[in-house]
């Protein structure tokens, strides 16, 4: 009988169990009382040329040093050629940011050439125009060059000549299409006839980029921004801004102006991680600020630049430049506002107009410094405030909080934020799934009138395997919603957020997880991508309560939530998340505003597997889908899957 008894005991025991796992939660939601604003810019992107995101990622040139730059001046390249056929000399010019070019002699015109590897291979496709330039100068005799795509087997796949050189620098530039569709072509150039031939700047563009502008950006990855809507665009980093030392750190001035003459150098990711060196790793900034700019303008997001506040990166080199020598630096920024906002009779909004937008960007925010911690950063900071606010007040300045979300030099960056009532502070936050689960009530306590919050740089970090994407798990990105849900309920002291890093080659990667994976043709949305598309085009402008028993959903149950209306469209907004192993249910009460419609619209991205992930080339894992529900009254009762992000939008009446 005991063992009956006990038995019994422990039926009864699950029976309950199940029952409060399945008895629907009452989230009330006061939809007719506004009490925050949500910014425009809340939901954004955060771009740094880390994992090859910039030259062999957006920047559609498929030409690696293209103008013989790199510490190795041929590295890239392979030459070709009988031996004592020819010569194959670098010469230093007299141009300071653009010095070398390759001088190709061809001693008894037998055929003399190279071959340029590209970026882990160049991505050709079927049918694609290729607009293929150099800039070149005839010494004597005279040549032509012959211009081939080849596959992995050495198949021509595409050719054109150019000829007729001069004997003064000319870019001579020709089209030709490519007959199949490769990951890893090569390119290669020929020279035939006796002479000498000075290259320079050799490049290879498909016709077809963003917006089809010549020589510009590579479409399907900034249709993936776009598609995004975000609010806010910040570039170019990021510890790029910091550099190693400050000689490679991130100036402006030389990624703007004619393509040909902005100075590139070493990227700060090149050997920063011994088991993931990048020794081909380089800035050519054919990707700059004006395209950064333009780029912003583009897919609606407000421009945020980020600049060198005369610190180098203080986990390498530490450099500073001292207090009395910091003019230079705060120059910059003035220079830069020139540039994005003044007009084009001004020295750098002329340029602006040079380059082809003779109207302003309408910058309305920059950052002071990216990562950078202790009183030297603080020291600094107060000399460029107090000059740029006496000359832009209009201009929202942004601080750091340094490289971690906690700890004694975070505490004190704040303590001085306050002071210096800098409007935005930058916090950065690389944890665990579990961490970004017990941090969803972070910013209830924040001060609300002290400075606001920007996210700038937010990941969850969950085990790693062997394939690239691999930490791109869906319990990461289930638990970045999660917090999300406590962003957007705190929008009163939040207006800014984004994921970082924005984009991972598979074949050159430093650094993981990384919101959009790709190769060399295509590219894949990870389920965090999914989880920021699903907040960032369910903005919303306001928030609203939304309690159950008298508080927010933080994780009770394996539960949070947040809601938003949206005032343009007359739509309540829901986001619930479930981050149990179980179905949950959840009876949404709305108090002050009563739906206009009989059917609802969900979206719900869901997978019974937490380790899911997405790869490039292969069928998508966790991907959001559509669903809807007939209603009626102000009760709504809704199912969350397990493991589910749910978006719920529902039409009110004004």
């Amino acid at each position: 009988m005991k063992l009956k008894h006990s038995v019994l005991l422990i039926c009864l025991m699950i029976a309950a169990s199940l029952s409060a796992q399945t008895q629907p939660k009452t989230l009330v939601v006061k939809a007719g009382t506004p009490i925050a604003t949500i910014q425009s810019t809340m939901w954004g992107l955060f771009f740094e040329d880390i994992n090859f995101a910039a030259d062999g990622g957006i920047y559609a040139e498929l030409v690696k040093n293209r103008s013989f730059e790199f510490n190795k001046p041929l590295m890239g390249w392979t030459k070709i050629g009988e031996e004592y056929a020819g010569q194959f000399q670098i010469i230093n010019s007299q141009n300071e940011n653009n010095p070398r070019f390759l001088r190709l002699e061809s001693l008894q015109g037998k055929e003399l050439g190279l071959t340029n590897e590209g970026f882990r291979g160049m991505g050709v496709v079927a049918g694609e125009n290729y607009l293929f330039s150099i800039l070149a100068k005839q010494e004597q005799g005279a040549s032509a060059l012959k211009i081939e795509l080849l596959d992995s087997t050495g198949l021509v796949i595409g050719n054109a000549e150019v000829k007729n050189f001069s004997g003064d620098w000319k870019t001579y530039e020709t089209k030709f299409a490519c007959s199949v569709t490769h990951p890893k072509a090569q390119l290669r150039l020929t020279l035939s006839g006796k002479g000498v031939l000075d290259i320079d700047m050799v490049s290879l563009f498909p016709e077809h980029t963003w917006k089809g502008r010549k020589n510009g950006l590579r479409a399907d990855l900034v249709q993936k921004l776009a598609d995004l809507k975000p609010g806010f665009l910040r570039f170019p980093g990021g510890c790029i801004v910091e550099g190693h030392e400050l000689e490679t750190r991130y100036q402006w001035k030389k990624t703007v102006g004619n393509v040909d003459d902005r100075k590139l150098i070493v990227n700060r990711w090149n050997t920063e991680f011994s088991y993931r060196n990048a020794p081909d790793y380089f800035q050519s900034y054919g990707l700059g600020f004006f395209e950064y700019f333009q780029l912003a303008e583009d897919i609606g997001a407000s421009p945020l630049p980020i600049l060198n506040c005369g610190m180098a990166c203080e986990f390498n080199s530490s450099e500073l430049v001292p207090l009395d020598k910091l003019d230079p630096y705060i120059q910059d920024i003035l220079d830069l506002i020139e540039f994005a906002n003044g007009a084009t009779t001004t020295k750098w909004g002329k340029l602006r107009a040079d380059m082809g937008h003779p109207a302003p960007f309408n910058l309305k925010m920059v950052g002071v410094g990216n990562e950078q911690w202790g009183t030297q950063y603080i020291d600094r900071l107060k000399i460029f405030l107090k000059v740029l606010n006496e000359k832009h007040p209009e201009i929202a300045f942004v601080g750091g909080a340094g490289p971690f979300p906690d700890g004694k030099d975070f505490d004190y960056l704040w303590t001085q934020m306050r002071e210096l009532k800098v409007p935005l502070v930058d916090e950065h936050y690389y944890r665990s799934p579990e961490w970004f689960l017990k941090n969803a009530s972070r910013y209830d306590s924040y001060d609300r009138k002290g400075p606001k919050i920007f996210a700038g740089e937010y990941a969850a970090h969950d085990k790693e395997g062997e394939d690239a994407e691999s930490r791109n798990t869906w319990k990461s990105a289930l638990a970045e919603a999660a917090l999300m849900t406590g962003l957007e309920r705190n929008a009163d002291v939040v207006y800014m957020a984004s994921y970082a890093p924005l984009f991972g080659n598979v074949n050159a990667w430093q650094w993981r997880p990384d919101l959009i994976w790709f190769d060399n043709l295509k590219s894949a949305a990870t389920p965090n991508y999914y989880v920021q598309k699903m907040f960032s085009t369910n903005a919303g402008t306001d928030v609203v309560t939304a309690l159950v028993d008298g508080k927010p959903l933080t994780g009770q149950d394996s539960l949070f939530a947040s809601a938003c209306i949206d005032s343009k469209t007359s739509e309540l907004i829901v986001k619930m998340v479930n981050v149990a192993r179980h179905t949950a249910s959840l009876t949404l009460s709305l108090e002050g505003k009563q739906p206009s419609v009989k059917e609802i619209n969900l979206q719900v991205v869901a997978n019974a597997n937490p380790g899911a992930f997405n790869q490039v080339g292969k069928p998508e894992e966790v991907t959001p889908v559509e669903r809807k529900q007939k209603i009626s009254g102000k009760k709504i009762d809704i199912s969350l899957d397990a493991y589910s992000l749910t978006v719920v939008r529902i039409p009110i009446k004004k």
